[in-house]
Order: structure tokens, then sequence, then C-alpha cells
């Protein structure tokens, strides 16, 4: 079906994109320049992409809707903000119990699906949601010979607010955008998912970008000294920004987000075989779990 292959695909690129982020924080930049700079160098791609579409297509732009600038406004603004605690993460000790907490944004796009759309999930298919959040939480656990933090510092600490804050504003970035794509009124999938990532990657440039000039003098200059890596930053933000809008498109948030899970098994799959890093018992156990958890998810969607 054509929402996996576009979750698959948009999966896959935020994995890159988190990594070449998280090297803009730890080398040159603050939160918020870094997480700028994700959204002012994807503008002009997302543009690009979208002239190219209605180009080859022959399709006008969709005609918006209130709805539609209501849905995108708080859209681009819960995921501007989720995007701003994960770049926070990245200087946390504890990053992994934050990225737990993170996850959170599965069970929560569930409920706030049901709420503002009406769209919910099948009962297999929330086992399944169940399932993958026992494997993100053994994914967690800290490496055999690393000292696991008492447990009043992993769960009250600054990464499980950061990380659990950013699953609820993920949550609710998801269930608008998929809100703003079904709120135009014409065009196909991808021109709608198109329309819509244009729309709210123009409202976080202009609105992250006066905060910088107003709050962090020098921190745009140096965003765009860094050009060298947020070019491919805000490549892979374009390119998987837009498999996440076509995949809303298609499909509800709630089972975009959980077969969305799969980032974790990318991530475990590149520190196997690219970086050559050995794997506990409980690592390999969460990965399974979360691997059965999407086929039953993918199933329950048929």
């Amino acid at each position: 079906m054509s929402w996996i292959a576009a979750t698959l695909f948009a999966a896959f690129m935020q994995n890159l994109r988190f990594l070449l982020q998280r090297h803009l924080k730890v080398t040159t930049l603050s939160t918020m320049g870094a997480t700028w700079a994700r959204f002012a160098f994807a503008m002009p791609f997302v543009a690009i992409a979208l002239f190219l579409l209605v180009s080859v297509t022959g399709q006008p732009v969709p005609a918006t809707t209130p709805a539609f600038w209501t849905y995108t406004l708080v859209g681009a603004t819960a995921q501007m903000l989720a995007t701003a605690c994960i770049v926070a993460l990245f200087a946390r000790r504890n990053f992994a119990v934050g990225i737990t907490l993170m996850k959170t944004e599965v069970i929560l796009s569930v409920i706030l699906g049901l709420i503002l759309l009406g769209e919910g999930v099948s009962p297999p298919v929330l086992a399944a949601i169940a399932v993958s959040f026992v494997g993100v939480v053994l994914l967690s656990d800290p490496p055999r010979g690393e000292v696991s933090l008492h447990w009043r510092s992993r769960v009250f600490n600054a990464a499980s607010g950061y990380g659990l804050a950013s699953g609820v504003l993920f949550g609710v970035s998801g269930v608008c955008y998929r809100g703003a794509t079904l709120s135009l009124l014409s065009g196909d999938e991808m021109l709608r998912a198109a329309t819509a990532l244009l729309a709210a990657t123009v409202l976080q440039v202009l609105t992250l970008g006066l905060w910088l000039a107003v709050r962090e003098a020098g921190q745009i200059a140096r965003v765009f000294a860094a050009w060298r890596v947020a070019v491919p930053t805000g490549l892979t933000s374009m390119l998987g920004s837009l498999g996440w809008f076509t995949a809303f498109a298609l499909q509800t948030a709630a089972y975009v987000k959980a077969l969305g899970q799969v980032e974790l098994v990318f991530t475990f799959l590149f520190s196997v075989f690219w970086l050559k890093e050995r794997s506990s018992g409980k690592e390999i156990a969460g990965i399974a779990l979360i691997v059965g958890s999407l086929l039953l998810i993918i199933l329950g969607s048929f």
C-alpha cells in the first residue's frame, strides 16, 4: 500500500536528518538555531518539489480553507516545539529515556485522532502498538557496563521532560497535518501533501526566524555559515516530511505514527552493520518485539 511505502521512506529520511541535526547542535548551533536550520534549508527544496508536481501533473495548486490554515498553524507550531525538545535532548546524558518517552506520540496520536478527527484504530492494532512500546522500553535500557541512573533520576529529569513534551507535540502535529491535507479541496495525495508541507514550513521559518533575530542575535548568521551540514539537513528534512505528509493524506495519523517506529529498527541496523557496535540481548528482544508489532500493524490496516 502507498501509505506504507511513504511511511518507511519518511522514517528512514528522518533517521538521517536527526543524525545531521545532532551534529549541528553539538558542534555549532544553539537548540533553536539547529531547529531553524532544518526548516530554513528545507523550504527551497519543498517549493521546488511543489513546483515540479504542478508542472508535471498539470494539476492546479489546491484551494485552501480556514480549517486548512488552522490545522497547519497548530501542526507547524507543535512540530517546531517538538523538534526543539528533541534537539535539546541531544545534550542530555539519559538521551535514551527521553527518546522512549517521545514514542508516547504513537499512543497520543490514537487518542488525538479519535478526538479531533473521529478516527480510531482496530483492537489488534492497538495491541500491536502496546507491544511495540514494550520493545522501545527494552531498547532504552542502558547497555551492560553503563551505570543505570536511580529510578527518580531516570523518570524525573530534564531529558524525560523534553521527551514527554516532544511526544505530546509530535502527536498533535501528526493529527493536525492529516487534518490539513484532508481540508484541501482538490489535488491528489502527493500534491495536497506538498501544499500543506510548504505552508507549514514557511510558517515555521518566519516565526522561529523572528524569534532568533530577537532573542539570539547572530544565530541566523551561524546557521548559514554551517551550510555544508545544513543543506543536507534541509534536503533530508524535506524528503522525510514529504513522506510523512503523503502518508497522513492516505492513512490515519495513528497508523502512520505506529509504523513510523521502524525508525528505531533503522537506527539499530545502522549501529550494528555500519558502526559495528555489539548489541545486548535486551536490545535484540526489543527490536524483535517492534518488528513483530509493525507486521501486525501492516496486516491490521488492510
